[in-house]
């Protein structure tokens, strides 16, 4: 299966339509929004400015490239892509508190998870209201064991201010290393190609975009079997919290 074309990006010097600037307008209010609500998550140590900025670039970027003919409104296509550069942009910033490193880490894989599930409603037919309430509660599963194994997958050394919890009792480590075994459990069984995907992003830290290279995935297609990937396994941890 070919992966998708992406759109050109026009000429940074090029005037942009009226349909480009009325987007641009639609969705300013959408930055200011986000970069407040990534600013109480993340705290003192990342400026609101910063965030802001990373925004209005990525709602420009989402403006002139959104397509109609998706089928996906045009704010919730620049939602994911102002998140998403707001998020990637702290990440880039490096030396950020273990804390401030997993949110990110974290936020980052639901948001593949919400960007698929995009694409996927962009190219398939319009459901019923139940089939939509069921797809809404499937992703948001699926988002939330995206969080968690980013969470539960992190090696000590991956940010600074590394020091062991002490809120963590050996009940809890002993708890954590059950769930992660469970999950590696569930990711094995899954086709190879979902099961190195998940390995080698969440388990031997490598990039996503370099664990979809090495797959020979462009970003787009890579990000689905993630979130194919990832709906699989929280079924396999719902199946093992029944057999318990």
């Amino acid at each position: 299966m070919s992966a998708p074309t992406a759109p050109a990006a026009p000429s940074p010097h090029s005037p942009d339509s009226p349909d480009v600037l009325a987007r641009i307008k639609e969705g300013l209010d959408l930055v200011d929004l986000v970069a407040r609500q990534l600013r109480r998550q993340f705290g003192p140590f990342i400026q609101l400015e910063d965030l802001t900025s990373y925004g209005r670039e990525a709602l420009l970027a989402a403006a002139r490239s959104f397509d109609p003919d998706r089928g996906v409104p045009f704010r919730r296509w620049a939602n994911l892509r102002i998140r998403g550069a707001m998020i990637d942009g702290v990440r880039s910033q490096g030396n950020l508190p273990r804390r401030v490193y997993r949110q990110v880490r974290a936020l980052q894989a639901a948001d593949r998870v919400h960007e698929a599930a995009a694409e996927n409603d962009a190219s398939t037919p319009a459901a019923s209201a139940e089939a939509a309430d069921a797809k809404l509660s499937e992703q948001l599963g699926s988002a939330a064991m995206a969080m968690a194994l980013s969470f539960l997958s992190m090696k000590s050394g991956d940010a600074v201010d590394d020091a062991h919890d002490p809120s963590e009792s050996p009940e809890d480590e002993v708890a954590r290393a059950e769930l992660v075994a469970t999950i590696r459990t569930a990711i094995a069984e899954r086709p190879e190609a979902e099961r190195k995907l998940l390995e080698r992003h969440y388990f031997d830290d490598v990039t996503f975009e370099e664990a979809a290279a090495e797959l020979g995935l462009s970003k787009s297609w890579a990000s689905r079997l993630h979130a194919r990937a990832i709906e699989g396994v929280a079924r396999a941890m719902k199946r093992a919290r029944i057999e318990e």
